[in-house]
This record gives structure tokens, C-alpha cells and sequence, in this order.
């Protein structure tokens, strides 16, 4: 499973969603649903989230085994 950090690091940033979606250019939906882990972004998002805060995609994106 895939889980991220977006949330945690856009409100210690100090951003709101609608402004971090203008800055990607997506959409404020898209970005809700990747907080809400609903949605992986693409590569090429997932290295602009990273590029966004300052962070390696490892740091924002996390791999977590389900135990199988």
C-alpha cells in the first residue's frame, strides 16, 4: 500500500489545497483525493508534489508492505 505525506506537509507549509492545486496545476479534487489516499498520482506528479516541498519522492511517498 501506498500512503503520503501530502497533507501533513502542505499544512506545515501553510498552503491551502486550492492554492497547492493552482501551483501543480491540477485539480483541487485530484489533491484531495491523494490526501485522502484515494488516488496515486503519476510519476511525473508524485516528483513535482516531492519538487514541491522541498523533498525526495521517498520523503512524500511511502511504500508500506500489507503483510502478505
Amino acid at each position: 500500500m501506498i500512503k503520503n505525506r501530502v497533507r501533513e506537509l502542505r499544512q506545515q507549509k501553510n498552503v491551502t489545497q486550492i492554492q497547492m492545486a493552482r501551483d501543480l496545476q491540477i485539480t483541487r479534487q485530484t489533491l484531495i483525493a491523494i490526501e485522502r489516499h484515494k488516488y496515486h498520482p503519476s510519476l511525473e506528479l508524485a516528483f513535482r508534489i516531492a519538487r514541491y516541498f522541498g523533498k525526495r519522492v521517498d520523503e512524500v511517498f511511502l511504500w508500506e508492505e500489507d503483510g502478505d
